[in-house]
């Protein structure tokens, strides 16, 4: 684990998670505030072909690099920020995972900056790990929440994005 503040994903959490997810083989993954990289390397366990792990927290760096040297498939790690990571985004995921710090205040509205990203495509599933207090009634514009899972004190959404089709 790296020096920092960290917050590993549960072990019951990513479990039920990827089980809802099922096989990645042959998918894309992108893991948003990766921390350790877990998440990641659940996903390429999992068979996912092509996956990024994002992270901004420079004490997080060495440990997230040798934890993903372990990975059946190149992980490829951003070290930036999440919010720099949307706007620079030139490619579509199949699926994206955020786990951002609780006290992060900005989760709604990254998840409406990747909603309208080219990081998303028709059929893109965003899931969202929060604390349970931290619930948006709204709906997303393009993102359409299909499920929420109850962990603990935290909360794994489900979105999908959708196209209207004309």
């Amino acid at each position: 684990m790296p020096d920092g503040v960290i917050r590993p994903s549960m072990d019951q959490m990513r479990e039920s998670v990827f089980a809802c997810l099922g096989d990645l083989s042959g998918k894309s993954f992108l893991d948003i505030f990766t921390g350790s990289g877990i998440i990641a390397l659940e996903a390429a366990s999992r068979g996912a072909s092509t996956i990024e792990a994002v992270e901004n927290d420079p004490l997080k760096r060495k440990t997230l690099l040798q934890n993903v040297s372990i990975a059946p498939v190149r992980i490829q790690c951003r070290f930036m920020s999440a919010e720099l990571y949307v706007q620079r985004a030139r490619r579509f995921f199949d699926y994206i995972f955020l786990d951002p710090p609780f006290p992060y205040q900005y989760k709604w509205e990254l998840m409406a900056r990747i909603a309208d990203s080219a990081l998303v495509s028709d059929g893109s599933l965003v899931l969202l790990h929060r604390p349970r207090q931290d619930y948006q009634k709204e709906e997303i514009a393009g993102l359409i929440r299909q499920d929420s899972r109850e962990y603990g004190r935290s909360i794994v959404d489900f979105f999908e994005k959708k196209f209207l089709h004309l």
